[in-house]
C-alpha cells in the first residue's frame, strides 16, 4: 500500500504542476490578447489623427504660390507708387 501511495503522489503532483502550467499560459494569453486589443484601438485613433493632420497641412503646399502672388502684387504696388510719385 505504501508503494501505491507514493506512486499516486507523484502522479497527482505531476497533474497539479500541469494544471498550474496550463493556467499560467492561459493567463498570459489573456493578458496578451487584452493588450493587443488596446493597441488596435490606439492604432485606430492614431490613423484617424494622421488623416486629420494630412487634411490640415495640405494647404501648406500652397504657401509658395501664395508668396509668389503676394510678391507680384507688392512689385506692382511699388511700380505704381514710383509712377505716381515720379
Amino acid at each position: 500500500m505504501t508503494i501505491l501511495a507514493s506512486q499516486n503522489t507523484g502522479f497527482f503532483l505531476g497533474m497539479l504542476l500541469s494544471f498550474v502550467a496550463v493556467a499560467a499560459v492561459v493567463a498570459l494569453v489573456a493578458v496578451i490578447l487584452a493588450l493587443a486589443s488596446r493597441i488596435a484601438a490606439q492604432a485606430q485613433v492614431a490613423g484617424e489623427a494622421v488623416v486629420q493632420v494630412r487634411e490640415t497641412t495640405d494647404v501648406l503646399h500652397e504657401i509658395e504660390t501664395t508668396n509668389s502672388h503676394a510678391l507680384a502684387i507688392l512689385d506692382g504696388a511699388r511700380t505704381a507708387r514710383k509712377a505716381l510719385t515720379g
